[in-house]
C-alpha cells in the first residue's frame, strides 16, 4: 500500500481520494479550510441556502462513475433530477427562447420559435461538435494523455487557429443565437476571442445528455463525498494549509503544512486539487496560466413572491449590459424563496434596479442579503473553481495534469482540465486515478 496525500478537499480532491483509497492506496487528505467540498459548500444565512457555484451539471455520468467506483452507487445516495430546460434567454429585443436539454428534436422546435429556420441552425452548428466530442472523449478527457504523443486527430484539434469567436461569427448572422452559443463561456470568464472552436462542445453536451440538479443542492454532493471520505478510511485533516512539496532528486518526498511535514515514503504520490500557482515548486510550470474570475455574486433571501416570479425557469439570463443571470433554486424557509444572480459586465447600479429594468422587481421582497465580489469568492475559495483562463489555443498544454513535470506529483481539479463545472473536475480525478493506477 502506497502513500497518497490529495492536496484541497473540493469535489476534485474529494473525488481523487475516494478513487485512489479505493484502490488500495493509504490516503490522507489536507484541506486548508474547516470544511470539506470547496466551491459545493452552500452559503447557508437566516436559513437560507444558496449554491456557491454550480447549481448543475453536464454529464451524469461522470458522477455515477464516481460513486460506483468508489463505493455505494448515486442512486442509493443522490437524487440526480434532470432539467426540462438548461435555461432561458431573454434578449433586448424582447424575444426569449428556453433551451430544452438532452434532445435535438426539442430544440429544434424551440430556436424555431426565434424564426423561420432558426432551429436548423442551431442545431446544424451543434451537430458539428459530434466529431469533436468523440474523438477528445476517447483521447483526451476519459485516458491519460501525453502532449508529445497525441494522436492526430487530437493534435488536429489542437493545433487549430480557429476560435469560437470567429467560429460563431462565421455561423450566426443572428446575434441571439451568438448570445447562447458564448453563454457558458462568458460566465466562465473567457473571452471568447481566447477560446478555441472545439471548446464549444459545451452545446453538444447540453444538447446530447442534458443538465442534471441534485435535489437538496449541490451542498449534498459534498456532504455525501465527506461521508464517503470515512468509509474508504481516507484520513482528513481540515484548517491544514499546505506550504508546498518537498522534492529532492526530481521526485516528491514530503508536503509541507502549517502544522509539519507528511513524508510520503519511497513510492508515494501527491495530487495537487487546487490551483497550483499556490505551490512554490509548482509555480514556474504554470506561471503563462490565469485564473478564470468568477462574477460578481448576489444571494437573495426573498418572502412570498408573485406567480409571475415564482413560475421562473431555475435558470434565467438576462441579456444586456450587464448581463444577469439569474438562479431560483436556492433552499428556504417555507413560503420563501432563494435566489442567486450573477453579474456580467459593468453593473452601474444596484443590482435590484437593474433586475427591476428586465420587469423582475423583488426589491420589496428581499427579507437577507449577501453580496460577494470575485476577490471575496477566490479568498474563500482559495482558488476559482472556473480553472484556468484561455489564453489561445496553446493554453491546453499550459495547464498540469494529470501528470507533472515532478516525478510522483499529479494534478486534478479544474485548473487540471480544460473546462469548468462539476464535469471536467470529476474526469481529471478519473484520469489521476488511472495515472496511478493500483496500489
Amino acid at each position: 500500500m502506497s502513500a497518497v496525500v490529495v492536496l484541497g478537499g473540493g469535489y476534485a480532491g474529494l473525488a481523487s481520494a475516494a478513487r485512489l483509497a479505493k484502490l488500495g492506496h493509504s490516503v490522507t487528505l489536507l484541506e486548508a479550510t474547516g470544511e470539506l467540498g470547496g466551491a459545493l459548500v452552500p452559503v447557508r444565512e437566516e436559513g437560507f441556502a444558496w449554491d456557491a457555484s454550480a447549481t448543475s451539471t453536464l454529464l451524469p455520468a461522470v458522477m455515477r462513475d464516481l460513486f460506483r467506483k468508489s463505493g455505494r452507487p448515486a442512486e442509493r445516495e443522490l437524487e440526480l433530477v434532470p432539467l426540462d430546460v438548461v435555461r432561458e434567454h431573454r434578449f433586448t429585443d424582447k424575444t426569449s427562447v428556453a433551451v430544452p436539454g438532452g434532445t435535438r428534436g426539442a430544440q429544434l422546435a424551440a430556436f424555431d420559435e426565434l424564426g423561420a429556420g432558426m432551429g436548423k441552425r442551431w442545431t446544424d452548428y451543434v451537430a458539428r461538435f459530434s466529431d469533436d466530442w468523440e474523438v477528445l472523449r476517447a483521447h483526451y478527457f476519459e485516458v491519460p494523455w501525453e502532449p508529445a504523443a497525441l494522436p492526430s486527430a487530437v493534435a488536429e484539434r489542437f493545433r487549430s487557429r480557429e476560435t469560437l469567436h470567429k467560429r460563431l461569427r462565421k455561423t450566426f448572422k443572428d446575434e441571439r443565437l451568438r448570445l447562447v452559443a458564448s453563454h457558458p463561456f462568458v460566465t466562465a470568464g473567457q473571452q471568447l476571442r481566447d477560446v478555441p472552436a472545439w471548446a464549444g462542445l459545451t452545446a453538444y453536451l447540453e444538447q446530447r445528455f442534458g443538465a442534471w440538479r441534485v435535489e437538496g443542492g449541490m451542498g449534498t454532493v459534498a456532504e455525501v463525498l465527506a461521508a464517503r471520505m470515512a468509509t474508504r478510511r481516507v484520513s482528513v485533516e481540515t484548517a491544514t494549509r499546505v506550504e508546498d512539496i518537498v522534492v529532492r532528486d526530481g521526485r516528491a518526498v514530503a508536503v509541507s503544512t502549517t502544522a509539519g511535514e507528511i513524508d510520503l515514503g519511497h513510492d508515494g504520490a501527491v495530487v495537487v486539487a487546487f490551483d497550483p500557482r499556490a505551490l512554490p515548486t509548482l509555480r514556474p510550470f504554470v506561471d503563462r496560466t490565469m485564473p478564470a474570475i468568477p462574477p460578481m455574486t448576489f444571494h437573495l433571501g426573498l418572502d412570498s413572491l408573485p406567480e409571475h416570479l415564482v413560475d421562473l425557469p431555475d435558470e434565467l439570463v438576462l441579456h444586456g449590459d450587464p448581463t444577469l443571470v439569474v438562479r431560483t433554486r436556492g433552499q428556504a424557509p417555507a413560503g420563501h424563496h432563494a435566489w442567486t444572480i450573477h453579474s456580467y459586465g459593468k453593473l452601474m447600479e444596484d443590482v435590484l434596479l437593474a433586475l427591476a429594468r428586465h420587469k423582475i422587481d423583488v426589491r420589496e421582497h428581499v427579507v437577507h442579503r449577501v453580496d460577494l465580489g470575485a476577490a471575496e469568492l477566490v479568498r474563500r475559495w482559495n482558488g476559482s473553481p472556473l480553472g484556468v483562463k484561455w489564453a489561445g489555443r496553446d493554453t491546453v498544454f499550459q495547464r498540469l495534469g494529470p501528470r507533472t513535470p515532478i516525478e510522483g506529483v499529479y494534478a486534478a481539479g479544474a485548473h487540471a482540465t480544460p473546462g469548468s463545472g462539476l464535469p471536467f473536475a470529476g474526469l481529471s480525478a478519473s484520469l489521476v486515478a488511472q495515472t496511478i493506477g493500483p496500489a
